[in-house]
């Protein structure tokens, strides 16, 4: 082992130091995958129940739609990094939760546009016309999590 690397320990967090950040934070990093090939996204999401749910803008020729079609178990990062002014100490904690994915049904009641809205910080969009995007609400239902800090 090389002398000059350092390291920093890092301690589990309990299960309810996890689910207090995930229902806090607002956004994280989706990973999907198709094969070998792997794809994240930056999204907003909603905690709830043992499931994260996350709303994408989708097009015809998603991207999105056809990794989160693909991916057996999804994995969401949930993160946060904090300067302390000494660059040997600083603070950090992440939370990374696995599950399958699925796309939740539009006339599931649970989720009509009104409680969407309130759950979810406005959708961002980007060159998409309006009229072409898609909104599909996917839930992660968690069957691993782990969190850390230090």
């Amino acid at each position: 082992m090389d002398p000059d690397v350092e390291f920093a320990y890092t301690e589990g967090l309990t299960e309810a130091e996890v689910e207090t950040r995930l229902r806090d934070a607002t956004d994280g990093v989706l990973a999907l995958a198709d094969d070998g090939d792997a794809y994240a996204i930056p999204v907003f999401h909603h905690y709830e129940n043992g499931s994260l749910y996350v709303r994408l803008g989708e097009t015809p020729d998603s991207r999105k739609a056809a990794y989160a079609e693909t991916t057996d178990t999804a994995t969401y990062v949930v993160y946060e990094a904090e300067a302390t002014g000494d660059d040997a100490e600083q603070y950090g904690w992440s939370v990374v939760a696995r599950g399958p994915i699925r796309a939740v049904p539009p006339d599931d009641p649970a989720y009509d546009a009104v409680s969407i809205n309130d759950r979810f910080a406005p959708i961002r969009v980007f060159d998409e016309a309006l009229d072409e995007i898609e909104l599909t609400l996917y839930e992660l239902r968690i069957e691993e999590l782990a969190g850390r800090a230090n």
